[in-house]
């Protein structure tokens, strides 16, 4: 086994560290969710941390870790005997984002349950991970149905397997830490706000810490285990402080000028329930005992504040978090403090460095280096672990969406005016659904049809590899015939490993939608580019809601460009689209044929994965680019292109005034898609649900599509 990087010798990180501790001390603080760029050491930092957890007793030979003292009534290797136990130390399990469910909670032998009646389990990452640290790399890309797990056992401190009747209970308590780069999707708020604190971590842009970074990873490198030994020291003073913060934890008093700080910071700030006022009172009262206090300060309700609640004020992905800690004074400060008691002298805050040591040794442990781990390496400078050193963060720069509206401009002419700059999107709405016709079977989702394991039963079918989802009624029918030849005597069936049936199930997929967008003058001259981005950020919207990738093309001038390659950040999306300048003529073919190179990349890589073609546009066609031609020309030949390929399509009419030309309803008809007016792709128009998108594939002859009311 490799020698772990010390935690101690991470640089920078400080709020990173303190949270991790926090929860080192009090598991019912309810997890870390830590948020950054790659290479910024949070995989170091917690794959580290493992290390200075207390080693814990277990049964000998329970595979469910149980303890000597008390073990589980329910653990499926008990009873277990009275007797001593053995010292391990604390796991920590790593979930991988391609795990199946049951890797996670656990596998059923169905065939013996179903023949003998035994209830014979395999346990999972959930029973490996008890009484220790379950770390999940990635945890936005994990699938929707495997976090709901995930988290629904590290609330309840158990894991449930339920499968035709066969049911299975063990307990589950472990220190739940997830790592996520927000550029590649974000989380649900409502998953959000199961993890008990957050963290946001970046790099930092200081020389000096950067070449301490650089200086340790190399040193590590050169020698793991020379390194680790010179850290070993404040490995073993951080490791007893938190044995005793624990053991002082119980003492910790949470008196009613704590408790009404923590409700009127959460109502201050409006958070939804009542789970981030548990967590700061958790959080408060595990800070004041890793101070060696017994009395919840103010100092820690503000702590337990920076850390509990930005995340929770998250409605949707296009909201900045953070938290207004001016605002937060103001509402600390209209509660004094108790009178403290006789506390013994506090230890020096987490979160506070020791003066820098110019060689880099081990006293100097300044946090994070993703020196030791395989993210790669990074840190940052301190920015104040402890409650009195914590610094508001930098004010986020004006958005797009925030500056005042641009002033009319003159209409550009379709000849190709100038550019102009940004205007501000609409307020977004809720859309109507579109989906891919047909069944598919791609990344689970909220939009089209889908082969999926979870949904509704739609058959039976021989499984494939390990039985998963059993067919009850039609693995007894398969078994019925066999009973007599197989010489059945009592009243259970004879159950033979051929007579299983996998439950084949229908739910719902993500897919991939691409938004080509018109940039060009005919847009910016009847001031259309406002509501048309309106219409694209609700569309941005809805595909978040819907787990789906997102990609956005947009075209004006000579050329189309790919503005963003398809990714599940949607956020990034919307940042791209408030920027989008607008001006020039109408390569509208330029950017159907963008679109197509675009699709067919992503198909490579994601075969699975469906797409959806949004083309934004009034029709217009004005240039044909660097291909040359006639435009219009152009325009129907590549939209003819897509629908032969079989990608589903919808164009969303921007034409407005009262005389129209009808050309987006034309592209839409070669496109073999519908065509929805700005207003219609309302959800609350009187138009209705747009439930299918039909292609050339399934209407190759009048390409007519059908819209349901």
């Amino acid at each position: 086994m490799s020698t772990p990087y010390p935690f101690t010798a991470v640089v920078g990180q400080t709020d990173l560290r303190l949270a991790l501790l926090l929860n080192a001390v009090s598991p019912a603080v309810g997890g870390v969710l830590v948020r950054g760029e790659k290479g910024t050491a949070k995989s170091t930092a917690v794959r580290a941390l493992s290390a200075l957890l207390p080693a814990v007793d277990v049964v000998p030979g329970c595979r469910f870790s149980c303890a000597p003292v008390v073990p589980d009534p329910d653990c499926p290797d008990g009873p277990h005997e009275d007797g001593p136990g053995s010292a391990r130390p604390a796991r920590m399990v790593e979930l991988p984002v391609g795990a199946s469910e049951d890797r996670l909670v656990g596998a059923l032998d169905i065939e013996r349950a179903l023949a003998e009646g035994v209830k014979a389990f395999e346990p999972g990452l959930l029973a490996d991970a008890h009484r220790g640290i379950l770390y999940v790399d990635e945890v936005n890309l994990l699938h929707d149905h495997l976090i709901d797990l995930l988290l629904d056992a590290a609330a309840m401190g158990a894991s449930y397997v339920e499968r035709e009747g066969v049911s299975v209970r063990h307990a589950a308590r472990f220190l739940l830490v997830g790592t996520m780069n927000p550029e590649e999707g974000e989380l649900r708020p409502q998953l959000l706000d199961r993890f008990g604190l957050t963290v946001e971590v970046a790099a930092s842009r200081e020389p000096a810490q950067r070449v301490e970074v650089v200086r340790r990873r190399l040193a590590y490198e050169d020698d793991p285990a020379g390194f680790a030994a010179r850290w070993s020291g404040d490995e073993s003073e951080v490791r007893a402080r938190v044995v005793a913060a624990r053991a002082l934890l119980p003492q910790v008093r949470l008196g009613d000028n704590a408790l009404l700080q923590i409700a009127a910071t959460c109502a201050g700030f409006e958070v939804d329930g009542m789970r981030a006022d548990i967590v700061m009172a958790r959080t408060a009262t595990a800070l004041a005992a890793w101070a060696g206090r017994t009395t919840v300060l103010k100092e820690d309700v503000r702590q337990a504040a920076l850390l509990a609640l930005p995340h929770r004020r998250r409605r949707n992905p296009f909201d900045a978090p953070g938290l207004d800690e001016d605002k937060l004074d103001e509402i600390l400060d209209r509660f004094p403090d108790e009178e403290p008691q006789d506390d013994p002298d506090p230890e020096p805050d987490p979160g506070t460095d020791p003066e820098p040591d110019p060689d880099g040794g081990p006293e100097n442990p300044q946090g994070p280096d993703d020196g030791g781990g395989p993210d790669g390496g990074g840190g940052v400078p301190p920015q104040g672990g402890g409650p009195q050193d914590a610094q508001p963060p930098a004010e986020p720069a004006e958005s797009p969406a925030d500056a005042p509206e641009s002033a009319p401009q003159p209409p550009a002419q379709e000849t190709g005016g100038p550019e102009q700059a940004a205007v501000r999107a609409a307020e977004p709405f809720r859309t109507k659904m579109l989906s891919v016709p047909g069944l598919g079977e791609g990344a689970a989702g909220r939009r089209s049809r889908a082969r999926t394991a979870h949904g509704r039963t739609t058959g039976a079918q021989r499984p494939r590899g390990q039985l998963t989802k059993l067919h009850l009624a039609a693995t007894v029918h398969a078994a019925a015939p066999h009973q007599k030849a197989r010489g059945r005597a009592g009243r259970g069936l004879v159950i033979r490993k051929d007579d299983l049936r996998q439950a084949t199930r229908e739910g719902r997929e993500g897919n991939l939608v691409l938004f080509v967008v018109d940039a060009s003058g005919s847009m910016a001259a009847r001031q259309r580019m406002s509501a048309v981005k309106g219409a694209v950020l609700s569309l941005l919207l809805d595909a978040y809601q819907r787990r789906d990738k997102v990609g956005l093309v947009t075209f004006r001038g000579a050329a189309a460009e790919l503005a963003l390659p398809p990714t599940s950040s949607v956020d990034a999306a919307a940042a791209r689209l408030e920027k989008l300048p607008t001006g020039g003529r109408t390569p509208l073919g330029s950017g159907l044929l963008k679109a197509h190179e675009v699709l067919r990349i992503e198909r490579l890589r994601d075969p699975s994965r469906r797409p959806l073609l949004v083309v934004v546009t009034d029709g217009r066609a004005t240039s044909a680019g660097a291909v040359g031609g006639d435009p219009r020309e152009l325009t129907s030949r590549s939209a003819r292109l897509l629908a032969a390929e079989g990608v589903a399509s919808v164009v969303v009419d921007c034409e407005s005034g009262p005389v129209r030309l009808g050309l987006a309803g034309a592209l839409a008809a070669d496109l073999g898609g519908p065509a929805v007016t700005l207003d219609g792709l309302r959800a609350d128009s009187l138009a209705g649900l747009v439930k299918d998108v039909r292609t050339a594939v399934t209407t190759p002859a009048s390409h007519t599509t059908r819209r349901a009311a």
